[in-house]
């Protein structure tokens, strides 16, 4: 049977599809690999060799294991963390930069005036790794040997006592103001920069008390009987001072404050990279070296799903924004 040849015009048709189709296929975005293909910076807002940037870096170790990538440790330290912040905000949502943040995060922007940077809105929350009680701890001259004691002893001479925190606004100063309503005590907040510049105080006795989230650093002194821990702030007891009472169970019903660690990435972080980063870094936390290493300091390791920090996260920025605004601490 005959078959026709294709006409000039049917021809030319043809060329320029087949065309067509080279050049798409040529122009064709490379499919992308399995997240991460390369090195993940993290963040962290503080200095090296600090509390926070000591599990930082153990946490990144461990994530870098897991995602068979380096994860490299990046010190931002400045404002209240709200330098390393705005790094991290205005980084690419691709999983390659992310934030190891502290409580700070919730503090800072209402403590520094900058509502731009409220973390609901410009972070995409990953993991939580880590809760840090505070303790309130006394000089050996304080005659209170209980946090009942104590409460006492503030409410008979109010305003006499003196309480060293951090610095204006951190979270061992702003707990102290939730404290002091709670129990309607009142005493002489004296700030310092960072709790190694208040220890050697409390130590002489030049300051009274603290409420200190430095376990690791002050836990020596515990155990010499140089001061005396009389209480945790968190809800829970924790295992580096199994026999020392939460503020809850003793002064103050329902009381619970303290820092708390985890990671969160720029907003529009993609929801399949969120999801590999947060399983790593739950695998992370059972690790029993890491475990260990988190208890050694005093820090309860935790665990979950990006939504539940999400909401930790909000619900902490509403509160001690609102404990900023009531008290007008500022940075100064």
């Amino acid at each position: 049977m005959h078959k026709s040849k294709p006409s000039p015009s049917r021809r030319r048709l043809g060329a320029a599809a087949a065309c067509l189709a080279l050049l798409a296929v040529c122009q064709a975005p490379a499919v992308a690999g399995a997240y991460p293909e390369k090195p993940i910076r993290l963040i962290v807002a503080f200095s090296p060799g600090g509390p926070t940037d000591v599990l930082a870096r153990l946490v990144a170790k461990r994530l870098g294991e897991g995602l068979g990538q380096q994860v490299v440790v990046e010190n931002k330290p400045g404002a209240g963390g709200n330098i390393a912040s705005e790094v991290v905000a205005n980084a690419p949502a691709d999983g390659y930069t992310l934030l190891y943040n502290s409580s700070s995060i919730a503090i800072s922007p209402a403590l520094f005036g900058n509502d731009k940077l409220d973390p609901g809105k410009i972070f995409t929350p990953v993991a939580s790794v880590a809760n840090v009680p505070l303790v309130l701890i006394v000089n050996p001259g304080v005659r209170a040997d209980s946090a009942a004691a104590f409460v006492e002893l503030l409410k008979k001479q109010p305003g006499k006592l003196n309480m060293g925190s951090s610095g204006n606004g951190t979270i061992d100063h702003l707990t102290s103001v939730l404290f002091a309503r709670q129990t309607g005590t009142d005493f002489a907040h004296v700030p310092y920069k960072g709790n190694a510049a208040a220890l050697p105080d409390l130590l002489s006795g030049r300051i009274d008390f603290m409420l200190s989230g430095s376990l690791n650093a002050f836990l020596p002194y515990v155990r010499e009987g140089k001061v005396k821990a009389l209480a945790v702030t968190t809800a829970k007891r924790v295992s580096a001072l199994p026999d020392v009472p939460t503020l809850a169970e003793t002064v103050a019903p329902g009381f619970d404050s303290g820092t708390w660690q985890g990671i969160v990435g720029p907003a529009g972080l993609p929801a399949d990279v969120t999801s590999r980063l947060n399983q790593a870094v739950n695998d992370a936390i059972k690790d029993p070296a890491l475990k260990a290493s988190l208890d050694a300091q005093g820090a309860e390791p935790t665990a979950g799903t990006p939504a539940r920090y999400g909401d930790l996260i909000r619900s902490e920025y509403r509160r001690w924004s609102a404990i900023i605004k009531e008290t007008g601490a500022t940075s100064n």
